[in-house]
């Protein structure tokens, strides 16, 4: 584990002290809890466009595919 020091305005140290009072956690819990969340948020970013720069150009290829899955989809009514 490490420490991490930030600089934050006294206004918003307080507010965040009344947070996680509020929560019934401490700052140092919450705020592993953030950056867990944005930490998730980026990867699922990342892996969108990767994917995403996987399909490019392959456009009419996608709508072949949608096509053949709603014709199936048709079949099995």
């Amino acid at each position: 584990m490490s420490a991490l020091i930030i600089r934050l305005p006294e206004e918003k140290k307080q507010r965040l002290q009344q947070l996680a009072k509020a929560r019934n956690v401490s700052v140092n819990r919450m705020m592993d809890e953030m950056v867990t969340l944005l930490i998730a948020e980026y990867d699922s970013e990342t892996r969108f466009q990767i994917r995403a720069a996987r399909g490019l150009g392959q456009e009419e290829r996608g709508r072949e595919l949608l096509g053949k899955a709603g014709s199936e989809k048709g079949k099995a009514q």
